[in-house]
């Protein structure tokens, strides 16, 4: 790969003698911002939880204010990034390399981090285990249904369903609309979500050593356009695959924001709920500004600490300081690593390639976090609680989806969008069971909850 054949302004559904973006103001990585933050997919994300059950008496994160502040970081890395390509190569290049690179390529990473958890379902990733988990444990004749009709790539979908291939699908996919490729991204900001460019039945195997193939980034529904993307882009395949690819540079970038921000904001969240003290706050992010000087300096922050009454203002200022350090340590370490991103064989995250002394203060959050926040009461029972309703409502609509005929299930049917098509032929089972689950995954957790409690009797509903 090479950094002159990596932008590209084609988007899903483009005619191929369509003229290029004429509006000089929005260019065309603008607009991929603006169709983001404008969608009602993203608006959903307000009412989906982050880590912390919603709503609560005390405000926290969810997915909306999540991918909101990813966004603002993943601009930041593009920034920093896009300004140095620039510099190194743009004089070899034609004019519009250097000015991608320096301008558009912080609005390429930015939507690209907007959208990164728009496929997530309700309820956290616990909403995904619930959905693989029911088409995993599926028996009877609903599974010798599910294995006469769908082939081995599309039964993985569902039994290795996946927040980011869901995002593809989400921004990618018309539905029941009759303008073809869904948002209509560009390409760039497309390539740039896509942590695992690998299909479902190659996907979720550690063993490989890839990083691609950890877990999975498009469905069977969606190949063809990733295929069509890494043509354009000359993102170049694995050796000894069907469709496991390398990643696109911009990934790490995007990747990167979301790992700063998760690590530290959750444990905010954290202290705002009195789970964490602030003293425990220091301990873990202090180690970090030891070694620095100036403004990233310890001696800086604990300065300005002192003058801070607040400790909820106190632990924002810490956020804020050590986000800014992670910005600039991760930025040097995807140029130190360039030769090998570029070749598609660093196979690690940035967080990964730190000096040995900082991953060992990233690995002592990771470790706190999973002890004290991440199995915390109220979050393990709002996982819990994600099984029953997401699981419940699959139940319901896929049996419906299997015996179209039955009275009840006409019923059913009748309570799904209809953005998402259900044939009631019995033909093409696939899509059927693609228009549930895009159904169910795009529910908020608390509509989820109400669907799940009017359909199975707990709640009456009124008329209205």
């Amino acid at each position: 790969m090479n950094w002159s054949g990596l932008y590209s302004a084609k988007r899903t559904g483009d005619r191929k003698d369509k003229s290029p973006n004429p509006d000089q103001i929005r260019n065309s990585f603008l607009r991929d911002y603006d169709r983001i933050i404008f969608s009602s997919a993203f608006r959903r994300l307000q009412n989906k939880t982050q880590v912390f059950p919603l709503p609560g008496a005390v405000f926290v994160h969810n997915r909306l204010t999540h991918s909101l502040e990813v966004a603002s970081v993943g601009r930041s890395l593009g920034k920093w990034i896009g300004d140095e390509i620039a510099a190194k190569y743009g004089a070899g290049e034609d004019p519009y390399f250097s000015e991608f690179y320096k301008y558009e390529l912080p609005s390429v990473i930015a939507a690209a981090c907007l959208s990164h958890d728009i496929g997530n379902p309700p309820f956290g990733h616990s909403g995904e285990d619930a959905i693989r988990t029911y088409f995993k444990e599926v028996s009877g004749d609903t599974q010798q249904k599910l294995l006469d009709n769908l082939s081995g790539n599309q039964l993985k979908d569902f039994e290795r369903f996946e927040g980011n291939s869901n995002a593809l699908r989400i921004l990618t996919h018309s539905f029941n609309e009759p303008e073809p490729g869904g948002y209509r991204l560009t390409y760039a900001t497309l390539a740039s979500i896509v942590k695992y460019p690998c299909s479902s039945i190659e996907g979720f195997d550690k063993k490989t050593g890839l990083i691609a193939t950890k877990k999975s980034g498009f469905f069977d529904s969606e190949l063809g356009i990733y295929r069509d993307i890494a043509a354009t882009m000359d993102i170049p395949k694995k050796d000894g695959y069907n469709d496991v690819y390398a990643r696109h540079p911009f990934v790490f970038l995007t990747e990167a924001a979301d790992d700063i921000c998760y690590r530290v904001i959750d444990l905010e969240d954290a202290h705002r709920l009195h789970i964490v003290s602030f003293d425990k706050i220091k301990e873990l992010f202090y180690p970090f500004f030891a070694k620095e000087s100036g403004y990233n300096g310890l001696e800086y922050v604990e300065r300005k600490i002192a003058n801070i009454n607040d400790d909820n203002q106190k632990v924002q200022f810490i956020r804020a300081k050590w986000i800014g350090l992670m910005v600039e340590k991760l930025s040097k370490v995807f140029l130190e690593n360039e030769a090998a991103i570029l070749s598609g064989t660093l196979d690690q995250d940035l967080m990964k390639c730190l000096p040995k002394e900082d991953f060992e203060l990233i690995e002592a959050i990771n470790k706190f976090s999973v002890k004290y926040i991440y199995n915390y009461k109220s979050v393990v029972e709002i996982e819990i609680a994600g099984y029953n309703v997401i699981g419940g409502l699959l139940r319901e609509f896929i049996d419906a989806v299997l015996h179209p005929t039955h009275t009840k299930s006409d019923k059913i049917l009748k309570l799904v969008s209809s953005q998402f098509p259900i044939s009631r032929d019995g033909k093409n089972l696939y899509s059927n069971i693609q228009s549930v689950v895009d159904f169910i995954s795009g529910m908020t957790d608390l509509y989820a909850i109400d669907l799940y409690r009017k359909i199975t009797g707990i709640t009456i509903p009124e008329i209205r």
